[in-house]
């Protein structure tokens, strides 16, 4: 039996549940192929996914391979169309392993002009971005947009993703991310621990977690009012969709170098425990990949 390394919980709690363990390769069934991965990348909410916050909100059963990003090629294409060999990326569970079997309907065609490393960095925080500033904020050109928490991985290609939609954006950064959420294209970036934020605009996309207070006083800042994290009375409160079809639109954007991918860091997945440690204690910041 073939095997592979595999990032796993068993139980909930601190980062110390996390093995990193041989385990069979999986077989995949009809639709699917079994993907050679060549990264994943960390997302702050699989924090609170092995903490046990969100077993029930996503029917999570243990043991538990970690990772919702992947990129990488098709070892086996069984009956899916694709061809061994292919470069592919999306939103799938278990990419904190050498391989992954995902149905080909949850994949699309990795960009071919980045490391397809990088290409694991994009589906969790590039949906979410994408279906805030289309979908749910429906921005249009000339709109006056504030971006709260535009420094991290939903925010960095928030702030692009909203310049191409045509707004005038407005983003809110810590000294240290201020300088990359400038050179993606804001037309001003506000310290927000410096003051109070600006208000008046047409739309607010709060993509921090942020205290009830703050969150009463973000809900006045606009007349559109869009949140992935904490919820904020009168706004729009989603939860990501996967959406394939909305991944290659991304990766079209950023093989005509409309878009960029921002990789912050780059760590062998047996970082992982290290990576949710500092995460937690507020040391991380824009997205990071884990190679395998």
């Amino acid at each position: 039996m073939r095997t592979m390394r595999a990032a796993r919980i068993h139980e909930y709690g601190d980062t110390s549940v996390i093995r990193h363990e041989h385990v069979p390769v999986p077989a995949p069934g009809p639709g699917a192929a079994l993907i050679e991965v060549a990264a994943m990348s960390f997302n702050p909410a699989e924090i609170g996914l092995r903490r046990g916050y969100l077993h029930e909100l996503l029917g999570v059963s243990l043991p538990y391979t970690l990772g919702w990003d992947v990129a990488g090629t098709v070892a086996d294409a069984g009956d899916t169309g694709l061809n061994v060999g292919d470069r592919v990326f999306g939103q799938v569970e278990g990419a904190a392993a050498d391989y992954v079997a995902a149905p080909a309907s949850l994949l699309a065609r990795a960009p071919e002009s980045i490391p397809l490393a990088h290409a694991a960095a994009i589906p969790v925080a590039g949906l979410t971005a994408w279906q805030a500033v289309f979908e749910h904020a429906r921005i249009t050109p000339g709109q006056r947009v504030l971006i709260n928490g535009a420094g991290g991985g939903i925010g960095l290609f928030a702030v692009q993703l909203a310049k191409h939609a045509g707004a005038i954006v407005t983003a809110t950064a810590s000294p240290r991310s201020a300088a990359a959420v400038a050179g993606l294209g804001a037309d001003e970036v506000v310290d927000y621990t410096a003051g109070p934020l600006p208000g008046d605009m047409d739309v607010l996309l709060n993509l921090a977690a942020v205290t009830e207070e703050d969150a009463a006083a973000l809900a006045g800042l606009a007349r559109t009012v869009v949140t992935v994290a904490t919820p904020i009375e009168g706004g729009t409160h989603f939860i990501t969709r996967n959406d394939p079809e909305q991944l290659a639109l991304i990766a079209a954007l950023i093989d005509k170098g409309e878009l960029t991918v921002e990789v912050a860091e780059t760590h062998p997945v047996s970082e992982l425990a290290t990576i949710h440690l500092r995460a937690e204690a507020g040391d991380t910041r824009g997205k990071i990949v884990l190679t395998m």
